[in-house]
């Protein structure tokens, strides 16, 4: 099914800054709405349940597995992840842009169901960076860290699979590239038949 809004799936590897990304986006872009998903990992730092997540036990996910409440959700660095396919129809139906990070298999797997999906990838500008940042980060042990590598290294292959990809050595730089794919995304023909179909129809565009 065809909606007025557009969804624009993000993935990364973990540390490659694609969570800074969104929240800059968000913040300068008014038409665009964030997913959010729901783990079973413990909220980190300052966040809280139904903003960056919607934090739920095993069981809890469990039960939305059993319920089919999910387009996507996969095993990612032990904990688990999903995304309510309703959630983004409703944002979407009623016009809005929606924005949502994921792991590479979802990104995958949401592109199956939502057809007109931007997949985009963002890259570390190299390796030795990409643990530079994790350890900066510090919120993940040596051994975590060395597992979030390594799955990096899996995730990265899987970029070819996507629409656009951003390379974040400058974080400014990568903004304004997430800014221009989104707004080139809205001016697309099939996106302004959807979000503007009134206006085609005045003017007679079949």
């Amino acid at each position: 099914m065809d909606y007025p809004g557009n969804l624009f799936v993000v993935a990364a590897p973990s540390g490659a800054g694609k969570s800074s990304l969104c929240k800059a986006l968000l913040e300068l872009d008014s038409r665009l709405q964030p997913s959010v998903s729901h783990t079973t990992r413990p909220p980190r730092g300052q966040e809280k349940h139904g903003r960056e997540y919607f934090f739920v036990s095993q069981q809890e996910f469990d039960a939305m597995v059993a319920a089919d409440a999910f387009v996507e959700w996969a095993h990612v660095h032990a904990n688990r992840y999903g995304t309510s396919k309703k959630a983004i129809e409703d944002r979407m139906a009623m016009g809005a842009d929606v924005i949502l990070e994921i792991d590479f298999q979802g990104a995958i797997q949401i592109k199956n169901v939502f057809a007109n999906a931007i997949c985009i990838f963002i890259l570390p500008p190299s390796w030795e960076e990409l643990r530079s940042r994790l350890e900066r980060r510090g919120e993940d042990s040596p051994e975590i860290i060395d597992m979030r590598m390594k799955n990096a290294q899996v995730e990265v292959a899987q970029v070819g699979k996507f629409d656009f990809v951003i390379i974040n050595e400058l974080f400014d730089r990568a903004l304004f590239d997430l800014k221009a794919i989104v707004h080139s995304q809205r001016l697309k023909i099939s996106a302004q038949r959807r979000a503007r179909a009134e206006t085609f129809q005045a003017l007679n565009i079949l």
